[in-house]
């Protein structure tokens, strides 16, 4: 399987919740969309992850419908390989801090849309990043100069990051 993209990760997971065209998944992606407010795919990006994905054999069209005022729309859907990497990236904790605003939050929204619980992944999130405090806390106390500045920088936000998953939980 291609490395995906967060754009492309967010189109396959959506369709993988229920058949869809791009034009609806750009709607849940756009800026007031409820995915969208977490993290935007512009239209474009949507249909481009589309043929990604369709080309990679994770989509694929299960129908065409007339549309209202344009062109047929593809009625897209996951395949099997399709849905099993979906349910393994839900699964898997993201790798670095910086991240957690993007593709963990991103995570947790598509999760919450098919009512499943975060704890699993709220709990593997934070055995991934735990460990990661005491030694910026070391680096803290030693760095000087704009190493210091850069190490406090990232001490507190491992420090915040590990106090919103304990709220979670």
């Amino acid at each position: 399987m291609p490395p995906l993209s967060l754009p492309e990760w967010i189109v396959l997971s959506l369709i993988d919740e229920a058949p869809a065209h791009g034009f609806a998944i750009a709607a849940l992606t756009g800026e007031d969309g409820e995915i969208g407010r977490v993290w935007q795919v512009p239209r474009p990006i949507v249909y481009r992850a589309a043929d990604r994905l369709t080309a990679a054999n994770l989509l694929t069209v299960a129908r065409t419908q007339a549309g209202d005022r344009g062109p047929q729309r593809s009625i897209l859907t996951a395949t099997e390989e399709g849905s099993a990497a979906v349910a393994d990236w839900l699964a898997r904790p993201v790798a670095h801090v910086r991240d957690l605003r993007s593709e963990f939050l991103v995570k947790l929204a598509l999760m919450t849309r098919r009512g499943r619980p975060l704890t699993r992944l709220v709990a593997a999130q934070r055995a991934v990043l735990a460990p990661l405090e005491p030694a910026l806390a070391r680096r803290r106390t030693e760095a000087t100069g704009f190493a210091a500045v850069l190490a406090a920088w990232r001490y507190e936000n491992a420090s915040a990051a590990l106090r919103f998953l304990d709220d979670l939980t």
